[in-house]
């Protein structure tokens, strides 16, 4: 059901003068009313009428609200009741709580709140279907690339991956830590159709001198400890995928060696007196800005070319919407089954909780905090209470510094230079936030940054 659409409340009350207030007043607050004047009633128009909601006293003949109220919950256990009552006590509260109602009303009947307890009802029910979808969702989106997400972003980047994985072509995969490059690089190999092994090694992990040895192999004797000789990466990934995972981090040194081995599609192990063919396709990622590395002179130009012939950027988790939940049921089965706990997911406010976060570390600590969720909630389903307490209240929306209210007139120019240093050092010179504050992409900034040098 769609927001715009009027929800359907089914009112249960013996009082016919009650229920002809009640379906008076919620038509014309845009509801759309069933009434009934006991449970028999209720029960069929339950079977032919799709409600939202229903509305029901606590004391009527035979079935009382409360018994209704459990019964339904059993049948439809997502389906939201408010039950009426006279007896505003704890005890009634609890026992309509136990019930299984999402909440109760007293006597007299205050319809402006009534109507603030519909419309909590109805975004709780809307938000439950949410988190019920997503099982059939994972289960729908795993065959072909196994990345979970129906967002636009996520459709886009399919499809994208889909077109590209036949081809041989080299493929730059960007986007902010934890976003899943190399997910979408595994994606790709599975794709290709290619028959030979998937490799990743992470450039940043080794010093120069052993990722040489790691990437391109060698002979026995070619160093110190080399006692045996080995084929190195390209060779093991022959017929496959080669990941350079945190390309940005491979020695300015070991780049030449790099180009010539894409170029040339021959490696010459550390040692050794003769070059070897390989049939390696290249992906590469990174959550730097290289175009920025080659301008600091810390990365060749010619390589990030060759590198660079597609570029897949990944979303960041906050761009995702609802595949945030999508991806949280997942990780809560995954880790449930793991524990061996019983926990069958996400309670709402929990939902709601996780989409309300930023998600600074995107996927990975969106995993980090189900992980730690699962192990120690005491529920069925996580609650916020079982989330770190940074999910407890969002801190991750920066102020933005505003210029004092002495500067002095200046060009734009130097306006906006002055206030593009402002707002990387409220960053702490984290340019990808900047960025996203100043509501432009990183090269953009990048090349204002170096229009707004002063010579020295």
């Amino acid at each position: 059901m769609s927001r715009n659409q009027p929800a359907t409340v089914l009112v249960i009350d013996d009082d016919s003068a009650m229920r002809d207030m009640l379906h008076e007043d919620l038509e014309r607050r845009g509801y759309q009313v069933l009434t009934a004047d006991g449970a028999g009633r209720a029960w069929e128009l339950l079977a032919g009428h799709d409600v939202d909601m229903v509305l029901t006293d606590l004391n009527m003949p035979g079935t009382s609200g409360i018994d209704f109220c459990r019964q339904l919950h059993q049948d439809r256990p997502d389906l939201p009741v408010l039950i009426i009552t006279a007896f505003g006590s704890l005890e009634t509260a609890i026992d309509a709580l136990r019930a299984g109602a999402y909440d109760f009303v007293t006597k007299p009947i205050d319809l402006d709140l009534l109507e603030h307890a519909l419309r909590r009802a109805r975004q709780h029910r809307e938000l439950q279907r949410k988190v019920q979808l997503l099982d059939a969702e994972i289960a729908r989106s795993r065959p072909s690339t196994d990345i979970l997400g129906d967002s636009p972003p996520m459709r886009e980047l399919k499809d994208l991956l889909g077109r590209v994985a036949p081809l041989d072509t080299s493929v730059l995969i960007t986007g902010e830590s934890g976003t899943g490059k190399e997910l979408a690089a595994r994606a790709l190999h599975r794709l290709s159709g290619r028959q030979g092994t998937f490799v990743a090694v992470n450039c940043a992990a080794l010093p120069e001198t052993l990722l040489e040895s790691e990437l391109f192999g060698h002979r026995r004797g070619a160093f110190t400890d080399a006692r045996e000789s080995r084929p190195g990466l390209f060779l093991e990934a022959d017929g496959g995928t080669l990941l350079l995972d945190e390309i940005g981090e491979m020695p300015l040194a070991l780049q030449p060696k790099l180009l010539r081995a894409i170029e040339e599609k021959r490696i010459r192990p550390v040692g050794g007196g003769r070059e070897i063919s390989v049939d390696v396709r290249i992906l590469t990622a990174t959550h730097q800005d290289l175009e920025e590395a080659v301008a600091a002179g810390r990365f060749r130009e010619d390589l990030l070319y060759r590198l660079n012939v597609i570029s897949i950027e990944l979303p960041p988790l906050r761009d995702r919407g609802n595949d945030i939940l999508l991806l949280a049921q997942s990780f809560c089965s995954e880790f449930a089954d793991r524990m061996g706990k019983p926990v069958k997911g996400l309670s709402e406010p929990a939902a709601a909780r996780l989409l309300a976060y930023d998600w600074p570390g995107n996927i990975r600590e969106l995993r980090n905090v189900i992980e730690r969720a699962v192990a120690l909630t005491r529920h069925d389903r996580l609650t916020p209470d079982d989330f770190p307490p940074r999910l407890q209240q969002d801190t991750h929306h920066r102020q933005v510094p505003e210029l004092a209210a002495d500067t002095p007139l200046l060009p734009l120019a130097e306006v906006e230079r002055r206030y593009i240093e402002r707002v990387l050092e409220s960053c702490g010179g984290n340019r990808t936030v900047a960025a996203r504050i100043l509501g432009i992409d990183r090269k953009t900034l990048y090349r204002k940054l170096q229009a707004g040098e002063r010579p020295r």
